[in-house]
């Protein structure tokens, strides 16, 4: 209905048809006061009791580990520039930088260094799939949880056979 230039509502139309939307037996007080279902609740996890017995999926610990990958690779950083600048410098620093290695340096035996030089190649190896997996995702819009966890595996397995490779190879198994 139009009056004076304005609209407005035909609520006698509304209350017409409102019995129509009720069953019959139903008035708006019992629909009003009837029970709904129990919503479920959520709670905070206690982490003694409840993060023993919690599985994550692959793509969870992929996720975690990207993020603590990250994390080793920016705190190994001094690390990562120290053996660059020795490895390049000069034959002399060369030297310096293969005795670390072998003979140790710092009061830490080489086979420490190996270690933390160990933990950096699986850090960039695992930083680096886990990466290419999330463009890939991302560009395709692939998201469903096969896929998910397929490539979580994949990912998982590809970084520690390839740090395993190189680690063979640090440690002079070939």
């Amino acid at each position: 209905r139009r009056v004076h230039g304005v609209f407005t509502c035909n609520c006698n139309a509304v209350t017409r048809q409102l019995p129509d939307l009720l069953h019959e037996s139903q008035t708006m007080t019992e629909l009003a006061s009837k029970q709904r279902p129990k919503r479920p609740e959520f709670r905070n996890i206690n982490a003694f009791k409840d993060l023993t017995t919690y599985r994550m999926t692959p793509a969870a610990w992929v996720s975690i580990l990207h993020r603590a990958s990250g994390v080793i690779m920016f705190v190994l950083m001094p690390f990562i520039i120290w053996m660059f600048d020795t490895s390049v410098s000069s034959e002399i620093s060369f030297d310096k930088f293969k005795a670390a290695f072998n003979i140790g340096m710092l009061g830490l035996p080489g086979f420490v260094w190996k270690l933390v030089a160990l933990a950096l190649i699986w850090a960039y190896l695992h930083h680096f799939i886990a990466g290419l997996r999330h463009l890939y995702m991302d560009a395709t819009h692939t998201l469903s949880n096969e896929f998910g966890k397929s490539t979580a595996l994949i990912t998982l397995g590809l970084s520690i056979l390839l740090t395993l490779v190189l680690g063979a190879k640090l440690f002079g198994l070939y």
